[in-house]
Formats: C-alpha cells, structure tokens, sequence
C-alpha cells in the first residue's frame, strides 16, 4: 500500500507543478498554445498505446468500445455543465475563450483511470510500470500548466493552487484504490477503465485542448503536436 501511495503521489504532483509553473509568470498566448499542443500529442500517445491498445489485449475490442462510450458521455454532459455554470465564456477560437476549466476537467476524468490501472499493475507484483507512470506525469504537465494560465485571468491564485491539489490528492487516492481492488478486479473491469479514460480524452482533446492549442500558436501547433506524439510514445516503450 505504502508503494501505491509513493508512486502515485510522484504522477500526480506534476499537475500541482504545472500550476505553479502557471503561475510563475504570464505567458505569452503562443507559448501556452505550444504547451498545450505538446500535451495533446503526449495525450494521444497515451490513449493509442497506454490505454486503447492495452485495454483491448486486456478485455477485447467490445468492453474497451463500452468504456470509450461511457468516458466520452461523462466528459461531454460535465463539460456542459461546467461550461452553463461560467466555466468557458467562448468558444476556443474566439481570444476571449477559457479553455482551462475544460482542460481541468479532462485531466481529472483521464486521471482517476490512469492512476487505478498503476495501482492495478504495483499490485500485481510485477513492478512499476515506468513507461505509464512517465506518461502520466508528462501528460498532466502540460494539462496544468495550460489549464492554469487559461485560468489565472478570472480567477484568484488560490482557487487554482486548490483546484490542483483537490485533483491530485483524488488522484493518489484512485492509485491507492487500484492496489486494493486488484485482486478482484476482472480483466474486463481493467479493460473498461482503460476506455473511459480513453474517451474522455479524445472529448476533450478535440473540444478544447487542440483547438486552444491551434488558436494560439497557430499551424506550428501540429509539428509541436507531433513532437509530443513522440516523445510519449518513445517513453510508452520504457519498461
């Protein structure tokens, strides 16, 4: 248990990092945008290689698609909800969108299934998996970092520090929950929870990270992309 909450603890804390690093200074529109267009590369990565096609050796093509449609509803209906309550004022395109609560969002409906499948693989005696555990630090990085300077302009740096750890302690706590279902925990349910997350992702990669990205750094975004596609999928080797 004790390795549970160490190793979750360390994929976690890069989203409070990133939202210092946020926070640190103002960024320039084309820097967040290329950080933004980093992390969805890395993010794709994640859903091709750490989720999509481990889910499917896992449980089959069938459960994952269930888990990709459960994922994908959930984000979709929250998104809406977040957005009718003032959390976006504007579609990405427009210079006076907010992106950062949606981004916020995704990385915490991605977080929770990443983290209880790392608590799964600890569990299961054969180690920490360090291709999944960098991807999921160097994914959240980008994701908080973006989220945040989105955010800094309408809200106070303390709703954003909080916001932030209020993600990454319930994301620890879903590495901790991981470990302890393990043992119970079907091949089928794995599977499952690696298509939710997967489809709360892709939702919110195409909603709200790509096009911010897009927007703010213009067509250099898609190299940048590709970049971050790389350097995650490279790391997604790293046993």
């Amino acid at each position: 248990m004790g390795a549970a909450l160490g190793w979750g603890a360390l994929a976690a804390s890069s989203l409070v990092f990133g939202a210092f690093i946020g926070l640190a200074r103002p960024w320039p529109k084309r820097m967040i945008g290329l950080v933004l267009a980093f992390g969805a590369g890395a993010l794709i990565s994640a859903v091709s290689f750490e989720l999509a096609l481990e889910g499917i050796e896992l449980a089959g093509a069938r459960v994952v698609a269930i888990g990709l449609g459960a994922g994908s509803l959930t984000y979709y209906v929250l998104d809406n909800i977040v957005e009718r309550m003032g959390g976006r004022r504007a579609a990405p395109s427009s210079s006076e969108s907010d992106a950062g609560p949606a981004l916020a969002l995704g990385a915490f409906l991605d977080g929770i299934p990443e983290q209880l499948v790392l608590g799964i693989g600890i569990a299961a005696g054969g180690g920490v998996s360090m291709g999944l555990l960098v991807a999921i630090f160097v994914s959240n990085l980008p994701e908080a970092i973006g989220s945040t300077a989105e955010m800094h302009a309408t809200r106070t740096s303390t709703f954003i520090v909080r916001l932030w750890v209020a993600v990454a302690v319930v994301c620890i706590v879903a590495t901790v929950v991981g470990y302890a279902i393990a043992d119970s925990a079907s091949d089928r349910l794995k599977g499952g929870i690696n298509g939710f997350a997967a489809g709360a992702l892709l939702v919110m990669l195409i909603d709200s990270m790509i096009p911010e990205a897009r927007s703010k750094a213009g067509r250099t975004a898609g190299l940048v992309t590709t970049l971050g596609f790389a350097v995650a999928a490279g790391l997604s080797t790293v046993s």
